[in-house]
């Protein structure tokens, strides 16, 4: 016999063979549960919404500016705007194109219509012109009449124009609606 089947006869004589316990598995437990859902939804519709009026006045050569609003309640919505005029502006490109056309005197007595600038000649020694007069002759008569001012000077108290009537009015209108609804 082969030295080598004697070993491998003698491991399989010597080995205890093993076996396996066979055991049953435990039952499931089993529960039954049901869950119900009950989900309402209330569909609430948003209330209308007031919106002011756009007046787009940034890219143009206008002297005005827009002034808009809007109040809103559950009831009620008011918006109102309007257009205002700015005079200070209207007064510079009136003096600019006076002045581009080469009317100097005129350009710089528009101009003089304004207090400050009429204020500034005066100090500067280069008077407003006055009834077609200029220089140490506008400054003599500018002195002599003393109640004779510029426009701006004449109205201490101006007058309310029409869109400011009409700005005064949708403020009051809102203040109003406002005052009541709280």
């Amino acid at each position: 016999m082969h030295p080598r089947l004697k070993y491998i006869f003698a491991a399989l004589l010597l080995s205890v063979p093993a076996f396996a316990q066979e055991t049953e598995a435990p039952e499931p437990i089993i529960t039954e549960s049901t869950v119900t859902t009950k989900q309402e939804t209330e569909l609430k519709s948003p209330p209308s919404s007031a919106i002011s009026p756009t007046i787009n006045t940034s890219n143009s050569d206008l002297c005005t500016f827009g002034v808009a609003g809007a109040v809103q309640t559950q009831i009620l919505g008011v918006s109102t705007g309007t257009q205002i005029t700015d005079d200070n502006c209207e007064m510079l490109k009136n003096a600019k194109t006076l002045y581009d056309m080469g009317m100097k005197v005129a350009a710089v007595s528009v101009m003089c219509q304004d207090q400050r600038v009429f204020d500034a000649m005066m100090n500067a020694g280069t008077p407003c012109p006055k009834d077609g007069l200029i220089g140490a002759e506008a400054k003599a008569a500018w002195e002599t009449a003393d109640a004779e001012e510029p426009e701006e000077l004449k109205k201490k108290i101006r007058e309310i124009t029409s869109d400011e009537k009409t700005l005064i009015g949708s403020a009051g209108v809102l203040a109003l609606l406002a005052l009541l609804l709280l």
